[in-house]
């Protein structure tokens, strides 16, 4: 399930910075039930040694000037929220109508509109364009002993399979059930170098990309994939998709 949050800028523009994923991800927090932005914010959902958030988010959309690493809004903003607890979105959703006027980095918003969108048919293979660009990554050990991450690219078989992998984790964590039989791929349809994105979260450097794919396999991957985000990171603005087809 996902929503969208459409706001308006009318005393004075929106200025964000260029990498403004931690800004967006502390207003999601702050607009939940505060026991429950505890709950996702120290715990999550665990499975072994992981924790899992489950939710994403997209960029935000509008009009913007650029103004060197700054981007200035002047009018109407929105952006999505999804994930397949309904609880999230109905708390987030709430809080943003009882307040009707928002603060977002500093700025005053209100709240034009929020609209539930429902989810599209999923099929064993359709096309989808990223709404946020998708992580995927892994922690190498170098030969000196230091830890390493390593940001894989769509074009590197390893690529697919940790999305699978993590996709199998969200759903054993949703359904209560393993889907380690399922199959599943994500194949780039459109995507180049000029999809390649380097993103500042607190200070680190996160490597992640845009585009167009094709997912192939289990629908009930492809459905967890849709309601929580492809690849990693994904509650700090990462792997949100929508369906093309």
């Amino acid at each position: 399930m996902r929503i969208k949050i459409k706001l308006s800028c009318q005393k004075q523009p929106l200025r964000l910075p260029r990498h403004y994923n931690y800004i967006v991800q502390s207003f999601i927090y702050r607009n939940l039930n505060k026991k429950l932005a505890e709950k996702i914010h120290k715990k999550g959902e665990i499975l072994g040694k992981r924790h899992f958030k489950l939710f994403t988010f997209s960029r935000i959309f509008g009009k913007f000037k650029n103004e060197k690493e700054t981007l200035v809004f002047h009018k109407d903003i929105n952006f999505l929220i999804a994930s397949p607890i309904t609880e999230i979105l109905e708390s987030f959703a709430t809080t943003l109508v009882k307040k009707g006027e928002i603060k977002l980095n500093g700025c005053t918003l209100f709240l034009s509109g929020i609209e539930v969108l429902y989810s599209p048919e999923i099929k064993e293979n359709i096309l989808v364009r990223t709404l946020s660009p998708i992580t995927v990554y892994s922690t190498l050990q170098t030969p000196e002993g230091k830890k390493k991450t390593y940001y894989y690219s769509p074009f590197e078989n390893d690529f697919s399979n940790l999305v699978k992998q993590n996709l199998i984790k969200k759903y054993t964590i949703i359904h209560k059930q393993n889907s380690k039989k399922m199959d599943f791929a994500i194949l780039p349809e459109k995507v180049s170098s000029k999809n390649q994105h380097v993103i500042f979260y607190k200070g680190t450097v996160i490597k992640a990309w845009s585009g167009v794919y094709r997912l192939k396999g289990a629908k009930e991957l492809i459905g967890v994939a849709y309601d929580t985000g492809l690849g990693s990171k994904n509650s700090q603005g990462f792997g949100m998709i929508e369906v093309l087809e």
